[in-house]
Formats: C-alpha cells, structure tokens, sequence
C-alpha cells in the first residue's frame, strides 16, 4: 500500500494480517534500513504467527533511496500517517505503535508531542537513548510526556542504550514502563556463539515478550 504524508507525499507500507488477529503492530524501521529489512520481516512474520498483524512503513528518505534520516518534523508526520493508515486498513484491531531504534524513538516523539488516536501503547526494539560512546539520557527526556503504556526490549551488549541509564529511565517513567532485558543482545539483538543462544530463540524471545505486553491493552 502507499500512504499519502502529509507536505510530504507518499511512501510504501505493508499490512500483514493473520486470520483471527488480535492487535495490530505499527512498526517502523531503523536508521540504516528499510520496511523489508530481514529483521523486521522476522518479527512481522514472528507475531503473525502469534495472532497479532503488523503494519510496516518507509520513511521518506528511504522511499527514495537516501542514507541521511529524515529531519523530526517529516519523520514525526510519517509516523502519524501510518497510524492513521492502520486505523483505516485495520478498523478492527487495537493499534500498538513503535519500532527498531531510530523509528522506535520517532514514534515516541509523535505520541509524547500529540496522542495519536486509537495508539494504546509503544512498543521499543532497542530504544536508541545516545550515540555509541557518548552514554547519556537526554534521547528520552520527552518519555515523561507519553501517557500510554510503554515496553522497552533491550540488549545487554547494546552500545545505544546501556542499561545503566535504561533502567534509571524506566523507573522515573513508573509503572507504565516495562524494560525486557535480552541477554548477550546487541542493537540488532544478535547474540554471541558463545552464549549457547541462537537468533531463533532471540526472534522468538521478542515476539512472545510483545504478545504477553500487548495482548492485554487489546482488551482494555
């Protein structure tokens, strides 16, 4: 499908929908790759066999083969069309917003600066909270604002997010904010051989840790 941004003008999506589904994922793509990148096909493909669609968008500078991210404003305007889309496209379903690393936190900054309709939580696949090497907080400051639940999944190995500041960041957030804690994962959630995990486990690890969260906010 396309969706039409506004100012802006469109850019891809995909909606993946199982039979009986139960909640739908508004899921968009880190920095350095697109809608279609392997990972979030996986997690698109691991929830819909847990009952649960997703719908998967571009940002405008990957629609047309760009490497620089979009600026907040037009980032922000894509996420709310794509929400909107989900609305309409899935009028049924309750809606769960978020995404991997930079389009995780523009989701986040959409909702925390106007609630977007129908968005019962936010779900994170490595919240990017400071650059590599330059530990900080200041990504999350505008977390405070958001009033819907929120699940941060997080690598151990994560150089993006140490968990010395994530679940400081967590507990000011309070009970609306959940911290799942992958061992041995990096931004990518990619363990080590030496761990004794495989990256099915680690799929399967994430899917299973978003059903159990969202599942219940469906039925609120």
């Amino acid at each position: 499908m396309s969706i039409a941004v506004p100012d802006v003008g469109t850019v891809s999506s995909r909606l993946d929908r199982p039979e009986n589904a139960w909640g739908v994922y508004v899921l968009a793509h880190g920095a350095g790759a697109g809608m279609e990148h392997a990972f979030l096909a996986r997690v698109a493909a691991e929830l819909g066999a847990r009952g649960m669609a997703t719908l998967r968008y571009q940002f405008p500078y990957m629609e047309r083969g760009g490497r620089r991210p979009d600026p907040p404003a037009r980032a922000v305007a894509t996420v709310r069309a794509a929400v909107a889309a989900a609305r309409d496209q899935a009028s049924d379903l309750p809606i769960v917003a978020g995404g991997k690393s930079f389009g995780g936190r523009m989701t986040s900054t959409a909702q925390a600066d106007d609630a977007m309709e129908g968005v019962r939580g936010l779900a994170f696949l490595g919240f990017p909270l400071h650059a590599p090497g330059r530990p900080g907080d200041a990504r999350g400051a505008h977390l405070s604002r958001v009033e819907v639940p929120m699940l941060f999944c997080q690598g151990t190995r994560d150089p993006l997010a140490g968990l010395d500041l994530m679940r400081p960041l967590c507990d000011r957030l309070g009970s609306g904010s959940t911290l799942h804690v992958v061992d041995g994962g990096d931004h990518s959630f990619k363990v080590l051989k030496k761990s004794g995990r495989t990256h099915d486990e680690v799929m399967a690890e994430l899917a299973d840790t978003i059903v159990d969260w969202a599942r219940p906010l469906a039925t609120e």
